[in-house]
């Protein structure tokens, strides 16, 4: 991080996509600042007003202030371009160009799997996420669980996670080194002790107004591979976040639960519109997350794997899809050169045998 890349977060009118914007565009915060006005209303098509500021350098005054709060509340400041900047987040488009960190910065490089509900869990849903991210810590050594720290699934999902020796990261909407809410400033400290981090994308200089709930559920969402809703209403702030989590085309999973229980109508919306797939096992989340487990568990299960007998056409539609890659239905017709009917039943085999998995959207992916 350099102090130019402070100085873009506290320029006046600039927001996080505008600061993303001109960083991509010039390659750096020092280039953007040694840019002409010219070149940043013609070539960056900044509006006059936000390119005279830059030219002016206004927000270093700010940018010097920030460095020293944070050296002396021993806040790191990371940026968009710096390395320690978690990768997942980074390929967001509205990222924060700037995250303020208390604890291990490295916790943010991990494999992350966003874990969020209702603040009315039910002893329930509390139960499902021990089950859940003990059951993943089993299979993956450097899993993160990120949440909000929020009463009720986040503070839940934060605990199971600590009882579990699993990292877990906590995205604040407040200033650092303040903790919101305020009685889970000992589990933030816990947090940090394990090895973990409270995260901000807010300055000292913000006012905590209550404001920035919806833009934290954002790097929630971004930072991790997938979102997992434990519990939640028809209505609620979890339900934003998958929103935001399907906007950037990551996973999303849900919990069912009884068609009677309230807590349960997100979840079982989010599954019945497709939104979400449905979990019931840690394996269901490490499969539709495409988490790696780890090296000796992911050996162990390759030499228990049976070997699958295929067709000719099924062998064409598997080496149709690279490693990782995602495929819809009329990628697949290309790529094959096979009818609509002959490609459906190939499909339908292969998923039989348990090959393939269709994904929201009439995407597929080779499991």
């Amino acid at each position: 991080m350099t102090i130019e890349d402070l100085a873009l977060y506290f320029t006046k009118g600039l927001g996080s996509r505008g600061a993303a914007h001109l960083v991509d565009y010039f390659g750096s915060a020092e280039r953007v600042y040694e840019a002409s006005r010219s070149e940043l209303i013609n070539g960056a098509g900044l509006r006059t007003e936000i390119a005279e500021r830059i030219v002016a350098h206004e927000g270093m005054r700010e940018a010097e202030q920030e460095i020293k709060y944070c050296q002396k509340h021993d806040i790191r400041i990371i940026s968009a371009t710096d390395e320690e900047y978690p990768e997942a987040l980074r390929a967001t488009i509205d990222r924060p160009h700037i995250l303020f960190v208390l604890g291990n910065v490295e916790a943010l490089s991990k494999q992350c799997l966003a874990m969020v509900g209702t603040r009315e869990i039910t002893p329930s849903g509390i139960h499902s996420a021990n089950i859940l991210i003990k059951d993943l810590g089993d299979e993956i050594s450097d899993l993160c669980i990120v949440s909000g720290l929020a009463y009720g699934a986040d503070s839940a999902c934060h605990r199971a996670a600590l009882a579990n020796g699993i990292t877990t990261v906590a995205i604040i909407p407040s200033n650092l080194p303040s903790i919101i809410p305020a009685a889970h400033a000992q589990l933030a400290t816990e947090i940090i002790k394990a090895g973990g981090a409270i995260v901000s994308e807010l300055s000292s200089q913000t006012r905590n107004n209550g404001s920035h709930f919806i833009s934290r559920n954002r790097i929630i969402a971004g930072m991790s591979l997938a979102t997992l809703v434990v519990e939640s209403p028809a209505e609620g702030g979890s339900l934003s976040t998958a929103d935001i989590a399907d906007s950037y085309s990551r996973t999303v999973l849900a919990l069912p639960g009884r068609i009677t229980d309230t807590n349960s109508f997100g979840t079982n919306n989010l599954i019945r519109s497709g939104k979400a797939r449905l979990v019931l096992t840690a394996n269901d989340i490490i499969e539709d997350a495409g988490l790696q487990r780890s090296e000796h568990r992911a050996t162990q299960l390759e030499d228990n794997q049976p070997q699958i007998a295929l067709t000719d056409e099924e062998q064409r539609v598997l080496n149709a899809f690279k490693e990782g890659s995602i495929l819809d239905w009329s990628e697949l017709l290309a790529s094959t050169q096979m009818s609509m009917g002959e490609l459906a039943m190939t499909m339908m085999e292969l998923e039989l045998k348990g090959a393939i998995r269709t994904l929201p959207g009439k995407r597929y992916e080779v499991i």
